[in-house]
C-alpha cells in the first residue's frame, strides 16, 4: 500500500510519516540536548533504595504502538457483531482465551501473556493520551512528570554496565537525547537509536590516535573538576555524565550491532525493521539496559483500517512472538516486564472510509513477564466493545502495575527541591489481581 499518510487524523502528532515518526533529535550520545530539563536532584524519601532494587536485575520493555492500535484487530476481537470487522477470533495456547486471527504466532505465546481488556482512559487526543500512558498522569500546566522509561532508569539501572539505562529504538532515531525525565534530571532522559543501528558518531575517528584521545579527555576532566568546585548543579553533572557515558558506550558499541548475532537468530526475528529492532532490544537487555522502548507506528487508521492491520499487525506478530519466546527460552522473561500499549484504541464503529477513529473508553493493553500473571485475561468489554463491563483500569493503575511488576514500591516518593513527590499517582493503585 502506498497511501499510508492518509490514514492519520492530521494532528501535529502525525505530521511525519510512520517510518519517520520520532525522527532524530540530532547530535550524538554526548548531546547537550540532555540539558533540556531543570537542574534538580531527585532522591528517594522512603521505601527500598534504587541500588537494592537494581540488584534484582529487573528490566522493562515497552512496545509503543503509536497512533492507536485497534483492540478489535488484536487483543479483544468481536467477530460476527455489527462493527466487529472481517477477522475471526482464534484460540490461543491458553484454553478459553481468543485473540484476533492476525496474531497467529502471538496466540501460541499466550501462556506468557496477560491481557488487560478493560482499559478506560477517557482521552481521545494523541498527545495527551500518549503522555498519560507513559507517565501515568493527566497532563497539566502545573507540573511535568517523568515518563516510565526515566523512572525505570533511575530505580533499576546499574551505571557500571557502561550503557544508558533508557533507550528508545525507533526508525529515524540518531543517537540524540530525549526529554522525558522531568524532575528526575537530564541524566535519565532517553537515547534514541535509529532502528538497529548504533548511535551516530559513537566510533573514534581513525585520524585521532588513542593516546591523543586519552590526553584530550584527561584535560577535559581536570577543567570540569575546577569548574564544578564552584558551580556544581544537576545540569553541570549532566554534562559530565553525558561525556563519560558516551565514552563507555563507544567501548561497547558492538552491543548495538545485530550482525554479531547468528544468522539463525536474525532469520528467526524476520526480515523486517521491527524484527531487527526487537533483536537489538534483546541484546540491550542482556547487557544491562534497564528500559527499552520499541516504537511501531502509525496505527491511526481513520481510513482503510482492515487492510492496514493485515500488513502492520502481521509484521508485529512475527517480531513480538519471537521476542517473547526468545526471552522465555533464555530465562530472561522472569526478570523482564514486556508491555504493549498505545495512546488509546479504535472505535467499535466503522466509519464511511472503512476506518476506525479514536476510542479510549474500552481498549486493551498487554503485559508479560516479571511479576505479572501468565496466561491471563483481566477485564471485559460488552458484546460490541463499546464499554468496559468488568475489571476497568486506567493509565494510573497501569503505571503503578508496571513499577510493582519489577520490584519497585509504587507508593514511594522522591524528594525534589525539598518537596516530596509520589513516583506514581496516589489516586491510582496497582492492578493487584494480575500481580504475582
Amino acid at each position: 500500500m502506498t497511501h499510508r499518510a492518509r490514514y492519520a487524523c492530521g494532528s501535529v502528532d502525525h505530521a511525519l510519516s510512520r517510518r519517520k515518526f520520532l525522527g532524530t533529535t540530532g547530535g550524538t550520545a554526548l548531546g547537550a540536548a540532555a540539558l533540556k530539563t531543570g537542574g534538580v536532584v531527585a532522591t528517594l524519601s522512603q521505601g527500598a533504595s534504587a541500588n537494592a532494587i537494581a540488584k534484582q536485575d529487573y528490566r522493562v520493555v515497552v512496545f509503543n504502538m503509536h497512533g492507536g492500535l485497534s483492540q478489535l484487530e488484536s487483543w479483544d476481537p468481536k467477530p460476527s457483531t455489527r462493527t466487529g470487522g472481517p477477522f475471526r477470533a482464534i484460540p490461543t495456547s491458553v484454553p478459553g482465551i481468543h485473540i484476533c486471527e492476525l496474531l497467529p504466532k502471538t496466540a501460541k505465546q499466550m501462556h506468557h501473556l496477560c491481557l488487560l481488556r478493560g482499559v478506560n482512559t477517557s482521552e481521545d487526543d494523541h498527545g495527551k493520551g500518549a503522555y498519560m500512558m507513559l507517565t501515568g498522569r493527566r497532563q497539566t500546566p502545573a507540573a511535568e512528570y517523568p515518563q516510565v522509561g526515566s523512572v525505570a532508569a533511575k530505580m533499576l539501572h546499574d551505571e557500571q554496565t557502561g550503557l544508558p539505562g533508557h533507550i528508545i529504538v525507533t526508525p529515524g532515531g540518531g543517537g540524540g537525547r530525549g526529554n522525558e525525565a522531568a524532575y528526575l534530571g537530564p541524566k535519565f532522559n532517553s537515547i534514541h537509536l535509529g532502528g538497529d543501528k548504533p548511535p551516530q558518531n559513537s566510533n573514534k575517528p581513525d585520524a585521532i590516535a588513542a593516546e591523543a584521545e586519552a590526553r584530550r579527555h584527561e584535560l577535559r576532566r581536570k577543567i570540569n573538576e575546577q569548574y564544578l568546585t564552584q558551580r556544581r548543579s544537576a545540569v553541570t553533572d549532566a554534562y559530565t555524565h553525558s561525556y563519560e557515558q558516551a565514552l563507555k558506550l563507544m567501548e561497547r558499541r558492538e552491543v548495538f550491532d545485530v550482525s554479531k548475532e547468528s544468522q539463525s537468530a536474525q532469520d528467526m526475528y524476520g526480515n523486517s525493521e521491527l524484527g531487527r529492532q526487537c533483536l537489538v532490544a534483546r541484546r540491550l537487555l542482556e547487557n544491562g539496559v534497564s528500559f527499552v522502548q520499541v516504537t511501531h507506528s502509525n496505527y491511526d487508521t481513520h481510513n482503510d483500517n482492515f487492510n492496514f492491520h493485515i500488513e502492520q499487525v502481521g509484521e508485529f506478530d512475527i517480531a513480538f512472538a519471537t521476542f517473547i519466546e526468545d526471552l522465555a527460552q533464555r530465562g530472561m522473561l522472569e526478570k523482564t516486564l514486556v508491555v504493549v500499549l498505545s495512546e488509546f484504541g479504535r472505535t467499535p464503529n466503522i466509519n464511511l472510509y472503512y476506518g476506525r477513529d479514536h476510542w479510549s473508553k474500552a481498549w486493551s493493553v498487554v503485559m508479560a513477564g516479571a511479576k505479572v500473571a501468565r496466561g491471563a485475561a483481566y477485564g471485559q468489554t460488552n458484546a460490541e466493545g463499546t464499554e468496559v463491563t468488568d475489571g476497568q483500569v486506567d493509565h494510573g493503575d497501569i503505571f503503578h502495575t508496571i513499577l510493582r511488576a519489577v520490584g519497585v514500591d509504587s507508593s514511594q516518593s522522591l524528594m525534589v527541591d525539598g518537596r516530596e513527590l509520589p513516583i506514581a499517582d496516589p489516586a491510582a493503585e496497582p492492578i493487584w489481581k494480575v500481580l504475582v
